[in-house]
């Protein structure tokens, strides 16, 4: 919320979004970074799922910026 992404944005990247980055080592679950855009506008999701898969939990959501990412957004600067 303090970032101004809605569910309604985190939902959309879950649903149509694609995984750009897999965190196998994450505890206490795996995750994995999605990417999504929403009228243009790049967003990025990390979420995990339990081992039963029944339980997402969203990690974080945010704008992805040029610092970190190269300008598709999907991929990380060395």
């Amino acid at each position: 919320m303090e970032r101004g992404i809605s569910r309604r944005d985190v939902m959309n990247v879950l649903l149509d979004g694609e995984i750009i980055e897999h965190y196998p080592s994450d505890y206490p679950f795996p995750s994995v970074l999605m990417f999504g855009k929403l009228d243009m506008t790049p967003l990025h999701v990390v979420v995990a799922c339990d081992n039963d898969r029944e339980t997402l939990y969203i990690i974080t959501a945010y704008y992805p910026d040029d610092v970190h990412f190269l300008g598709d957004h999907k991929t990380r600067r060395t």
